[in-house]
């Protein structure tokens, strides 16, 4: 029984660290996606391959987090993704690696906002019976 117990406060704690490791890396993707959201530079599959290895390689991520737990965060080789100017299409898949739903979101959430925010720019019309 103790052997139960403790095998599910490992994994709970095992779970913790992997989401705590997930938000870390996540503000880290979402700060850099919006250095370039700013600047108005479209997300390409070069930029997007760029944004994954500038925030693995962030020295704050590396030293919070062990090797094992950075090691989840590595795009599998076998998920080759085209690295071309290209604007960045999943499509309908959800199935992303980290670092690339991350920046995806990120700008996504700016798309959201930009639109929102020219939306609530144009006065409003008032609808009359008789018409314009």
């Amino acid at each position: 029984m103790n052997d139960l117990t403790t095998d599910q406060a490992e994994h709970a704690l095992a779970a913790l660290r992997y989401q705590t490791a997930a938000r870390d890396l996540e503000h880290i993707v979402r700060n850099i996606a919006a250095r370039y959201i700013v600047q108005q530079v479209p997300l390409s599959w070069r930029l997007l391959h760029a944004i994954e290895a500038e925030a693995l390689a962030d020295l704050g991520f590396a030293s919070r987090h062990d090797a094992i737990m950075l090691g989840l965060f590595q795009r599998p080789s076998e998920l080759p993704y085209p690295e071309s100017d290209e604007t960045v299409d999943f499509g309908t898949s959800t199935a992303l690696p980290a670092v690339f739903a991350f920046a995806v979101s990120a700008y996504e959430e700016a798309a959201r906002r930009t639109a929102q925010s020219s939306s609530e720019d144009t006065p409003l019309k008032r609808a009359r019976a008789w018409g314009d």
